[in-house]
């Protein structure tokens, strides 16, 4: 698919709708480089950048990372790729202050939500599980061990973050994503670039409305 209308997209969703795989899918199928934040965050340290080096400093004390060196790590990234060729962000922006700064950088074209009801996260988030030994990661809906409750790498137990729970993911839900997120979806609505999709159903599913609804808006600009 190729649309000029639609090349500068950003990824928006709650927490467990699944925006990681699409992300890939949806890059690899347009032909465009993939942002994700949170991997550009873990690169910068495990490579000692300047602001790498920034960044670890408040990890190794357990605080997050400042908006503006997140915001330098996006635009470090985005000149690198020649952001006005296109890309696609996941993990950025998350709230009206990080899309003013990302406006400040280059335009956007669309914004795509993954939109996942309430109930929904916490089940998908609550079923997740992790190796207590080696870290690797299930989920016993999506990504379930061979064995239960047992880690197909090397044979230990697996277990439930604390952060995983049910209440706290509701809870995650209500307070971070809701009061966050809520603002930057109206924002992109009035502007004109939210387009949403249902992201329930399975990964192909949900893929193919994702396909279907970017070409419907290129077919309308």
């Amino acid at each position: 698919m190729g649309c000029a209308g639609a090349k500068r997209i950003v990824l928006l969703g709650p927490p467990g709708a699944g925006k990681g795989t699409q992300a890939e899918r949806l890059a690899r199928h347009l032909n465009l480089p993939l942002i994700v934040t949170g991997d550009l965050l873990r690169a910068a340290v495990r490579e000692g950048t300047p602001l790498g080096q920034k960044a670890k400093a408040y990890m190794d004390r357990g605080e997050l990372v400042p908006h503006e060196l997140v915001v330098a790590l996006i635009r470090e990234a985005l000149e690198r790729i020649d952001g006005e060729k296109g890309f696609l962000l996941d993990g950025f922006p998350r709230n009206l202050e990080q899309a003013q700064a990302l406006e400040a950088i280059t335009p956007i074209d669309v914004a795509l939500l993954i939109d996942v009801p309430r109930e929904e996260v916490v089940r998908r988030l609550s079923a997740r599980r992790v190796c207590e030994r080696c870290g690797r990661v299930y989920n016993l809906l999506t990504q379930p061990p061979q064995r239960d409750e047992i880690c197909d790498a090397c044979g230990a137990k697996l277990v439930q973050r604390s952060d995983d729970t049910p209440e706290v993911v509701a809870k995650r839900f209500d307070v971070q994503y809701n009061q966050d997120a809520q603002p930057l979806i109206e924002s992109y609505r009035r502007k004109g670039l939210l387009l949403t999709v249902d992201g329930m159903g399975s990964v192909e599913e949900v893929f193919a409305r994702i396909i279907r609804a970017l070409e419907e808006r290129c077919a309308g600009s």
